[in-house]
């Protein structure tokens, strides 16, 4: 009789795992489409937005070189002419590795929709009916907090790291000519970094229905969250105050948000 128990249990938990395997599969599939396109699109992909942040006339450059001017405070925003540093490709195979895992980058953007999609259909099942229809909207919420943390990475982190690395010297004989990798590897880790650290108020929700995160914890923790928060937007962002600001601010707001939620949720889980 325990064995038949013990069988059925192993059944099961294989069972989950090769479901899990399937929906692994076909999100990797989704990306593989997606990197396809932005293979596709090189002209786009490369030209108009990864070399965006390097040209002087960019959005970010000019609103905060408008920004800075009316308050007062000389930023270093406000130039002429070209970015004092070019980019170049030293490796034999360097553009086309940049253009292959630029496009799988691309492709997990592109498809993250369809990753949480996946994500939601595995656990949901798990989930009794009540909480499946509290978590509605999981997918579209997670999508546009998502998609809208790679848009600060790509408007706020990259170009102000950028401008600062771009312009910093240790002496004037030293050339900055970057490599085409490390380039790209700065832009792509900002604005996937970024996109992730947007998904905390659904981490947060996660972790409060399952008991482990409360909203008074959270108060509790506030300042060394406040001091986490300024560590981070130093270790990503230049060593300059405003665009430290700049990165804070909005993880602040986040954290505040996930307070909220946590609370929602508490207050939720008592009602039942």
């Amino acid at each position: 009789m325990e064995r038949n128990i013990m069988a059925t249990r192993e059944l099961s938990f294989l069972d989950h795992l090769e479901e899990l395997r399937w929906h692994l599969i076909r999100a990797t599939l989704a990306v593989a489409i997606g990197g396809v396109l932005a293979f596709m699109a090189k002209g786009f992909i490369f030209d108009i937005l990864l070399f965006g942040p390097s040209n002087v006339d960019f959005f970010t450059y000019d609103v905060l070189c408008r920004l800075t001017t009316w308050v007062g405070f000389e930023g270093g925003f406000c130039y002429r002419g070209e970015m004092p540093f070019s980019i170049q490709s030293r490796t034999m195979g360097g553009q086309f590795s940049a253009h292959v895992w630029t496009s799988v980058t691309a492709g997990f953007i592109i498809a993250f929709p369809y990753i949480i999609y996946e994500f939601w259909k595995f656990i949901s099942p798990a989930m009794h009916r009540q909480e499946r229809n509290s978590a509605r909207g999981f997918i579209l919420i997670s999508s546009v907090l998502f998609f809208i943390g790679v848009l600060f990475g790509y408007y706020v982190i990259s170009p102000l790291s950028i401008n600062f690395l771009g312009r910093y010297q240790v002496s004037s004989q030293v050339l900055n000519e970057f490599d085409i990798g490390s380039y790209i590897g700065l832009v792509r880790s900002s604005v996937i970094a970024s996109g992730l650290i947007f998904e905390l108020p659904i981490i947060i929700y996660f972790l409060s229905k399952i008991g482990i995160v409360t909203p008074s914890g959270l108060r509790k923790y506030r300042k060394f969250a406040l001091v986490g928060v300024l560590i981070l937007s130093a270790i990503i962002t230049p060593p300059d105050i405003l665009s430290q600001i700049l990165v804070a601010i909005p993880v602040l707001v986040l954290y505040e948000i996930s307070i909220v939620i946590s609370g929602i949720v508490l207050k939720r889980s008592k009602a039942n």
